[in-house]
């Protein structure tokens, strides 16, 4: 059974893949997101393979106390990125509070398209690919934003909001994959390791009772 990395920080992922069956280690990249510009959908992609690459070299942060493995072998590197294209404009995580609360003043009650750049790679082999899924947000309150971004919690994602969490109030619905808008499509993921040869069964970790 092929070895499963992923190369990014977001507990949302992390929790996606668990809960779909799979068990990886995590190692953070520590990839300046700030060296990429450009549309939205390419961001999302370009840093995706940037931040898989990295760790697929060995470097990066591991969440455990094992050594940054490389991709050698059987192993598989996922690296992912999130960012909401919005008005023209490319959002990742909020620069500050401020920065999330007139965010949120301008998104209420429209949409956006959240796209989540996904890299894979397996050996010399790679694979990029990158999902986007339509947000239509709610119109909460000046006082609803307020208490919302006193949370903390959009100053962690892009674009200032979640689905699981505190955010998921104040999102009236999707067009798209709801696992794309967490950090990680699972479709997307299971058609991109085919290309490389790998069924996303052989990955699955056995069921614990």
């Amino acid at each position: 059974m092929p070895r499963l990395i992923l190369a990014s920080a977001s507990p949302a992922r992390l929790a996606l893949l668990r809960s779909a069956g799979l068990d990886p280690a995590v190692v953070v990249s520590g990839v300046d997101e700030s060296v990429v510009t450009g549309p939205a959908a390419y961001v999302a992609g370009e840093l995706a393979r940037l931040k898989c690459r990295a760790v697929a070299a060995g470097q990066g942060t591991p969440a455990s106390d094992d050594p940054a493995p490389g991709a050698a072998g059987g192993t598989l590197v996922l690296g992912c990125d999130s960012v909401l294209e919005f008005d023209g404009e490319v959002y990742g995580k909020p620069d500050d509070a401020a920065d999330a609360r007139a965010r949120w003043l301008r998104m209420r009650g429209r949409s956006g398209i959240l796209h989540t750049g996904h890299h894979l790679v397996l050996g010399d082999r790679e694979v990029n690919a990158v999902a986007g899924t339509v947000i239509r947000f709610g119109n909460p309150s000046d006082a609803e934003i307020d208490a919302y971004v006193a949370t903390g919690e959009p100053l962690w994602v892009a674009g200032a909001f979640t689905l699981d969490g505190y955010g998921g109030w104040f999102v009236d619905g999707i067009e798209g994959d709801h696992g794309n808008v967490l950090g990680l499509s699972l479709p997307l993921f299971r058609r991109m390791l085919a290309e490389l040869g790998v069924a996303v069964t052989d990955l699955w970790a056995p069921p614990t009772p």
